[in-house]
């Protein structure tokens, strides 16, 4: 039997991925700072603690694994990454737990690691453009995020792949965008685009209002989790390290994606466009090299993952006023 340790198994991705890991019959361990929010976890073992401590590291790599995910960090969505109030834990956090994990997998020989990176590290200037966006995996240099967030992955990118030189690790490298579905974070601020804007639709009244960061005319791309589970799966298990897109190329602005919120409801609202972080003016994956290395690429249409994802936040709306 395979095995898989799963860093982060608490969150959103995370605890998807252990319970995709399941039925492929792995036996996975999850750690976190805390198990699964909206469901069970379905790892064989489970450890809650702090990846920034080393000893808890060394805990969870307490074994061999034939293939380690590290989707931890402290993150959230615009009103948690560009209000500039979390810059530090950001970064320290952030690092702390990947340096710990690296120096963990190396003394334990542990050879396959992926890294999830982030879209959030490519130039802000290349994004300022909302209908042309450049997000090639090439153009991350000259380097200038938009935020510290992209700063620290690009970094921590940089921090991998130096352990895959100095140490023989295999190491793969993805740059999500926007990762949404069911079971992930949709309210308290970390939430991103897709949950608010499912939340702020699905606690309406029909023919009321909704509030939309910035004039709505801001572009982004988001990618339905099951598809990234299985970009990454085919990463992972390719002879290719990255780093690579794993996103869509279904570019919408925000004003669309709410009309497909509301669309989904039933309910006709009126967009209110109120002051808000917005981070960069265009954002797009771009996915010819993930065609060439992996023969695949991302192709459900963003309707499917919002109709799902809408009638899991609904769900939840109800149950939080009940």
């Amino acid at each position: 039997m395979k095995t898989a340790l799963v860093c982060g198994a608490g969150g959103f991705i995370g605890s998807h991925m252990v319970h995709r890991l399941k039925e492929e019959g792995y036996w996975v361990r999850g750690v976190d700072l805390k198990s699964p929010e909206f469901s069970a976890t379905e790892a064989d073992d489970f450890i809650i603690g702090d990846l920034r401590d080393p000893y808890v590291c060394r805990q969870a790599i307490a074994q061999r694994f034939d293939e380690v995910y590290q989707f931890a960090a402290d993150m959230g969505g615009a009103g948690f990454v560009f209000t500039g109030e979390n810059d530090a834990d950001i970064m320290h956090n952030s690092v702390l737990i990947n340096l710990n994990m690296l120096d963990a997998c190396r003394k334990r020989n542990v050879k396959r690691i992926f890294y999830s990176s982030s879209a959030c590290v490519y130039p802000e200037q290349n994004q300022m453009a909302p209908d042309n966006p450049n997000c090639e995996e090439g153009s991350v240099y000259p380097a200038d995020p938009d935020s510290d967030y992209g700063w620290e992955k690009l970094f921590s990118e940089r921090l991998y792949l130096a352990f895959q030189r100095n140490y023989g690790m295999e190491v793969r490298i993805a740059r999500y965008h926007n990762i949404f579905g069911p079971l992930g974070t949709w309210d308290g601020g970390r939430e991103k685009a897709p949950a608010a804007i499912c939340r702020k639709v699905a606690m309406a009244e029909d023919g009321g209002k909704i509030e939309i960061w910035g004039d709505g005319k801001q572009t982004r791309s988001f990618l339905y989790i099951d598809e990234c589970l299985e970009g990454t799966l085919r990463l992972v298990r390719s002879d290719w390290t990255g780093p690579v897109n794993i996103g869509s190329d279904e570019m919408v602005t925000i004003n669309q994606l709410a009309d497909m919120a509301m669309s989904v409801s039933g309910k006709n609202l009126t967009k209110r466009h109120i002051e808000g972080p917005l981070g960069v003016r265009g954002r797009n994956s771009d996915n010819r090299l993930i065609e060439k290395k992996l023969g695949w690429k991302p192709d459900q249409p963003l309707i499917k993952g919002i109709e799902k994802t809408y009638q899991w936040i609904e769900a939840q709306v109800r149950k939080s006023v009940s």
